[in-house]
């Protein structure tokens, strides 16, 4: 009944074609032809890969479809995470059993998280696996690290008791974090062989609202902040996807200054590229990781992406979270000036 990794991650958009194009344009992955997502009329949708990550972008055709009340109420953003597993029906019917509530018994679908369902594929079902494309050789992104979802205050321990008990993840890493004169708990859950990470994010309500109440005002409700790409050379893959105009997030020059001092002299840390870069720098016990987040370029201000290289790191350092969230407070300061 366990995950096994994630399948597919499918976006409900407004406009399936350029969203895919989008993403061939900025990051660099390879696109499929436009077809039926599921069998069903009603809608549009593009598959798009890059080494290990396989996509889903949706759009409906007919205002009765599922995409149509998603996009109308949240925009454009992640609607169903598909999770790859052994036996797909125990792991659905051990889902339900802790509370999912069943969307589609065909394609095993529950309500995960609010709108942000999730779907239990069959490991190795040819059908699933003739959904998508090769990917088109060696590419910049190599997985999908991690997903963000932000819930509302008050709801991280159902959150969290959903993830260990419907799904068999365990928590990893705990973070109380302050930006300015708000705060977030985060907490990371995983599936037992660490091939599927959710970091969930609560805002505190002790503090004024910050970023993640905006976030859960702007997107209506629980959603998906960010996914986060794994790549083996965070620093091409930067400049790569900023020469193919992916806008990233800064970071100042103090972060840098100081950065130095916290590392190891053998470290092996490139601080004066990633200084360039405005890539973060942060270690846990098994070694360290690289991180950045991408230009918010939703109508809302919502949903971004994030890239990550890990140099044996396995969970996430706390410099790092206080630092990236820090770049999402200044580039809102600027979007609402």
């Amino acid at each position: 009944m366990s995950v096994q990794r994630i399948d597919h991650v499918e976006f409900y958009v407004g406009d399936a074609e350029r969203a895919a194009a989008d993403l061939a344009d900025g990051f660099g992955f390879t696109a499929g032809p436009v077809e039926d997502t599921d069998g069903t009329a009603g809608t549009r949708s593009v598959p798009a890969v890059q080494g290990g990550i396989r996509l889903r972008l949706t759009s409906s055709t007919d205002p009765a479809h599922r995409a149509a009340d998603y996009v109308a109420r949240h925009g454009d953003g992640v609607a169903v995470v598909a999770l790859a597993c052994p036996d797909a029906a125990a792991t659905l019917d051990r889902a339900l059993a802790h509370g999912a509530r069943l969307l589609d018994a065909g394609t095993r679908t529950v309500a995960g998280f609010d709108d942000v369902a999730l779907r239990f594929v069959q490991d190795g079902d040819p059908a699933a696996e003739a959904a998508f494309p090769a990917p088109a050789g060696a590419g910049l992104l190599d997985a999908i690290d991690h997903l963000a979802i932000c819930v509302p205050s008050g709801t991280m321990a159902d959150a969290v008791r959903f993830c260990e008990d419907g799904l068999g993840f365990r928590p990893i890493f705990s973070e109380y974090i302050e930006v300015g004169a708000q705060g977030m708990d985060s907490v990371v859950v995983q599936n037992p062989s660490g091939t599927v990470t959710f970091t969930l994010l609560e805002p505190d309500p002790r503090r004024p609202p910050g970023q993640i109440d905006d976030f859960l005002k702007a997107h209506q409700g629980v959603g998906v902040q960010h996914v986060a790409f794994r790549t083996d050379d965070i620093a091409r893959t930067v400049r790569t996807c900023s020469e193919r105009g992916v806008g990233f997030l800064t970071t100042p020059g103090t972060y840098y200054d100081a950065l130095a001092e916290r590392l190891a002299a053998n470290s092996g840390i490139p601080v004066a590229a990633l200084r360039e870069l405005h890539v973060l720098v942060d270690q846990d016990h098994g070694g360290h990781l690289l991180q950045i987040f991408t230009r918010s370029v939703h109508s809302r201000h919502t949903f971004f992406f994030e890239l990550i290289e890990r140099r044996g790191a396995a969970t996430f350092g706390t410099a790092n979270i206080k630092a990236l969230y820090e770049a999402v407070e200044r580039q809102q300061a600027v979007a609402t000036t």
